[in-house]
């Protein structure tokens, strides 16, 4: 069955350019628009299946568009947006209105990037076009724009911290992919201060997006939440974000549980890496501190992983098709028998919580 998508972008160029490249694929039906404007009014008489849109427009920029979208007719969109700071805080704007997914657009000539990012976007949009759209809702909504009230001019200072050796009581390992921002956004603002484990995310995201990303979290969660630039020792109060480009692994150093980042890892398709981290979780953690939690996502990175921390005696969650914008991952450690728990994001940090007070 055909694609509908609708390409939203000012530049004629970046038009043409799209436009030849998925009436390649062979079973996309397109329609161009070429500002925000447009693409409403596109989105009502064309109903497309999916959206591929710009941020910077004229007339009505692709923000302000995507919330008349989300408003009108809700459907799957993908953005695109600049591989820069400034470019990753409006595409988690997206994110926080309803987009499913983004790809960032890097630098050069407009025919070179789209030689870079042609088969990421080309996945990205037939994902989308099956992704469960989340409008905006009252409850996420109303949490994140409280919390960001509360906290973000000083952070809640956490529970004393204790160092933790090679096997600490608890240690929290979450794997997510697209649909992930939004999903962090409902379940890390829900752990309290006193949670007793660390955290550890590898969300699958550029490398100058998750420093901005650590930052958005850090101005909702109770618990301190930073980047890992650096080798750091694991303590709870922390939500350590994998950095973006890179891997993130776990190992020893003095008797202290360190998170670090390293290169990306050749034969492994995504990065920051669920396998990875989960992998070297269990050369340095008895499986049975380990709580795995796999959410939303295209692929299967991190499913033989945390099929083995629940086999070892560990405990998994996978977030349910109900609420996964992408059932994929979830989906994989579901059907390799690894999911000790199916459940929907918004009731994933009270089972954390309960864990936590055993």
């Amino acid at each position: 069955m055909a694609i509908k998508l609708l390409i939203v972008d000012d530049s004629a160029l970046m038009r043409r350019q799209l436009t030849q490249l998925f009436e390649a694929e062979g079973d996309f039906v397109i329609r161009l628009a070429r500002n925000g404007r447009e693409a409403v009014e596109e989105n009502t008489a064309f109903e497309p299946d999916v959206i591929s849109l710009d941020i910077n427009m004229p007339e009505m920029d692709g923000l302000a568009a995507l919330a008349h979208l989300m408003t009108a007719r809700p459907v799957p969109v993908v953005m695109v947006s600049s591989l820069t700071e400034k470019g990753a805080l409006a595409t988690f704007e997206a994110l926080a209105l309803g987009a499913v997914d983004y790809v960032g657009k890097p630098g050069g000539t407009i025919s070179l990037s789209i030689d870079e990012i042609k088969a990421e976007l080309v996945a990205k949009i037939r994902a989308a076009a099956k992704a469960r759209v989340k409008v905006p809702g009252g409850m996420a909504r109303g949490l994140s724009a409280r919390l960001r009230e509360e906290r973000a001019a000083s952070k809640r200072p956490a529970f004393v911290r204790r160092g933790v050796a090679a096997a600490p009581e608890g240690l929290v390992l979450i794997g997510v992919s697209t649909g992930g921002p939004g999903t962090l956004e409902v379940i890390l603002p829900r752990l309290p201060a006193d949670f007793p484990f660390p955290v550890i995310v590898a969300q699958h995201m550029p490398g100058t997006f998750t420093g901005p990303f650590a930052n958005r979290l850090n101005g909702m969660c109770e618990l301190e939440v930073v980047e890992v630039i650096r080798p750091q020792e694991v303590l709870p109060g922390t939500i350590h974000v994998a950095r973006g480009g890179a891997d993130t692994v776990l190992t020893t150093r003095g008797g202290r549980l360190t998170v670090l980042s390293k290169p990306e890892t050749p034969g492994h398709l995504w990065h920051p890496s669920v396998e990875l981290l989960g992998s070297s979780a269990l050369e340095h953690c008895e499986a049975a501190h380990l709580i795995g939690v796999m959410l939303t996502g295209m692929g299967h990175d991190g499913a033989d992983a945390f099929t083995r921390i629940k086999k070892q005696g560990g405990r998994t969650i996978a977030e349910s098709e109900e609420t996964a914008v992408v059932f994929g991952m979830p989906k994989e450690l579901i059907e390799r028998g690894g999911a000790g728990l199916v459940l929907p994001a918004e009731k994933i940090a009270n089972q954390l919580i309960s864990w936590g007070r055993v």
